[in-house]
């Protein structure tokens, strides 16, 4: 049990020390992977960013998925989805979930780009895994990118959905794989919904410390 994305994000970090070396980038999902996603980089002293990639939601119940797809268009979708929605319905959800990315991708990283992935090791960081539709999209965008290595790191995941992502990446870290897994929720203390403002509130606050610990290091320097 972690108290909140802070704890989690604090106990994550301490797991992924080994990479501090590697000079990684961590990419996190919005939005409850932000938390988490800063103490890692700031714990591995790492370049941060946010990767954005939807869930598509089935129509009737918006909480489960049929797939996911990435700010670059990579997508996962399941097997089965084509026999439960029709082709028109799955792609008027794939359009909704692309301008919601844009929108993210300019309310939360300001429209920038991605950083450059290749050859680099790179962390994605989520808040924990349920179904893992987002988090394959988000993998296969870093492929996409030729990453040159690709660990994913979560607090929190089901045992059947952990075993398969095993096979797609590099390394795969969580922390807790509950024997009875029914939602990410289970796992804090305190769950809610994170907004925009909180992430970017988040954001700001990394750029605070950071500049406050350029200031102090360049002063011991002198």
């Amino acid at each position: 049990m972690f108290k909140n994305r802070k704890d989690a994000g604090e106990k994550l970090a301490k797991a992924l020390e080994k990479y501090r070396t590697e000079y990684p980038i961590i990419l996190a999902i919005p939005r409850g992977g932000v938390e988490v996603g800063l103490q890692v980089a700031a714990k591995l002293n790492a370049d941060l960013s946010l990767i954005i990639a939807r869930k598509m939601p089935f129509p009737d119940n918006p909480e489960a998925g049929f797939g996911a797809i990435a700010e670059n268009g990579s997508m996962f979708i399941l097997e089965n989805a084509h026999y439960w929605l029709s082709g028109e319905t799955i792609e008027r959800i794939k359009q909704e979930q692309i301008a919601e990315i844009e929108r993210r991708i300019k309310a939360l990283r300001g429209g920038n780009p991605l950083p450059e992935l290749a050859g680099r090791t790179v962390i994605l960081i989520d808040d924990g895994i349920a179904m893992g539709s987002t988090m394959r999209a988000a993998i296969e965008l870093c492929k996409n990118r030729k990453a040159g290595k690709i660990v994913v790191a979560v607090p929190v995941a089901g045992r059947e959905v952990a075993e398969e992502l095993q096979k797609i990446v590099d390394e795969l870290l969580v922390l807790e794989i509950p024997a009875y897994f029914r939602a990410v929720a289970q796992a804090y203390e305190r769950w809610y919904d994170v907004s925009d403002e909180e992430v970017l509130d988040l954001l700001r606050d990394n750029i605070r410390k950071k500049e406050l610990r350029d200031q102090e290091f360049h002063g011991l320097e002198t």
